[in-house]
């Protein structure tokens, strides 16, 4: 076992112009695309049904929009 470990694994070489990867942080999980879906949905349900369906679509729409803007400009300050 001490081998192993001691024996590590150095990165490849990169290949000329090419430059080395920066880690990424991963964007948090939030509940806005599904209600965003969830909006577009009721909206063309309300289509085909009535206007205040559609009128709830266009709410939850909006709403899912508005709160998924915030949260990608809050996330951007906080780097």
């Amino acid at each position: 076992m001490a081998t192993e470990n001691s024996q590590l694994k150095t990165p490849p070489e990169l290949r000329p112009g090419w430059s080395a990867p920066r880690p990424e942080k991963l964007p948090e999980p939030t509940i806005w695309p599904a209600t965003l879906a969830l909006g577009i949905t009721f909206l063309m349900w309300g289509l085909v049904t009535s206007f205040i369906i559609s009128g709830v679509g266009v709410v939850l729409f909006a709403a899912a929009l508005a709160g998924w803007i915030r949260d990608i400009r809050h996330e951007r300050t906080k780097h």
